[in-house]
């Protein structure tokens, strides 16, 4: 157990820590979403992680990705462990730089036990969502995070015992409305916790975290 996992036993018993990092988490794309709710559940104790996308660092993306000026041009994927590794050395990442499709979407996720879905385009989230909605395994999606003001709109949605939709369900990303970090973050922030509370189940009032 290294220094960063030893100072998460303040918060976490060691039967907590444990289970959390027994389960491997897929992150399908490594943008606003995908690249802080990686982090979040780092610096939550997650350990175990496979991230797939095919694209590069991009000086656009710095608004509100988890990526720094001198990874511009490199490939996200790589970026991304490369920084989670800033926080828990010993992480556990396998990457995939490809782009999902349904060529590949089979194979992708199947050693997973949640899988996070952090893309962009309409059509991939449908792919991703129908594809693993029945698949048993924990699935955190997001719909409905651009713009700023009234941040209380990105929800929490309870599809399925398996299955969580987090955003407003409606603002999508345009000119008039484009995505930065306070929402984006948020929306990550909520796709994490609901993992942390899959894996942990929630606080009993009255209790903390170490019970």
């Amino acid at each position: 157990m290294n220094t960063f996992e030893q100072g998460l036993l303040r918060y976490f018993t060691a039967g907590m820590l444990a289970k959390i990092q027994s389960v491997k988490i897929g992150i399908a794309g490594a943008g606003g979403l995908g690249s802080n709710c990686a982090q979040l559940l780092v610096r939550s104790g997650f350990k175990k992680f496979k991230i797939v996308d095919f694209d590069c660092v991009d000086y656009s993306n710095l608004n509100r990705q988890f990526y720094f000026l001198h990874q511009v041009a490199k490939p996200k994927a790589q970026m991304l462990r490369e920084n989670l590794r800033q926080i828990n050395p010993d992480v556990e990442i396998d990457i995939v730089q490809a782009k999902i499709d349904e060529n590949n979407i089979n194979g992708l996720f199947g050693d997973c036990d949640v899988v996070v879905e952090a893309v962009d385009r309409a059509e991939y989230k449908k792919m991703i969502v129908e594809h693993y909605l029945s698949s048993g395994k924990l699935l955190v999606a997001a719909s409905g995070l651009a713009g700023w003001g009234d941040s209380d709109r990105i929800r929490v949605h309870k599809i399925k015992d398996n299955f969580y939709l987090v955003g407003d369900l409606t603002t999508a990303s345009g000119p008039a409305c484009p995505p930065v970090a306070p929402c984006v973050n948020i929306a990550a922030a909520k796709q994490a916790d609901v993992i942390l509370n899959w894996v942990l189940g929630p606080i009993k009032k009255g209790e903390t975290s170490r019970g």
